[in-house]
């Protein structure tokens, strides 16, 4: 059974940085796609980035461009989340997520999620 773990959120002042981790386990991911989401409260889980196990491509929503980075350890079998120049609106549960369809964005498309890390920007 896949499995996926996250860690790193915290609390950080606007400009902060933190970075995520994503632990996955139970079979192999060579052929998946996996993606950070962010949930705020009262609002529609969104899509951040994703990145493909097998030739490290990547894609990000707009907003984050530029300022978060989204990279991956095969070895360690771990996904990050490098999230740089922080603003207020970055707060959220962050998640990560797990998907055998190529460089999607839909959240319905995720099919492993991971019970998601609180980061919250102060401003």
């Amino acid at each position: 059974q896949v499995q996926l773990v996250e860690s790193g959120g915290g609390l950080v002042q606007a400009g902060g940085s933190l970075r995520l981790s994503c632990v996955a386990s139970g079979r192999t991911f060579s052929s998946y796609t996996m993606g950070w989401f962010r949930q705020a409260p009262g609002k529609e889980r969104e899509f951040v980035a994703h990145i493909s196990w097998s030739d490290g491509s990547t894609y990000y929503v707009d907003s984050v461009k530029g300022r978060f980075t989204i990279s991956r350890d095969n070895a360690k079998n771990t996904v990050y989340l490098q999230m740089n120049s922080l603003k207020p609106e970055d707060t959220a549960v962050y998640y990560c997520a797990a998907t055998g369809v190529r460089f999607t964005i839909m959240t319905s498309s995720y099919h492993t999620w991971g019970q998601g890390t609180q980061v919250t920007v102060s401003s």
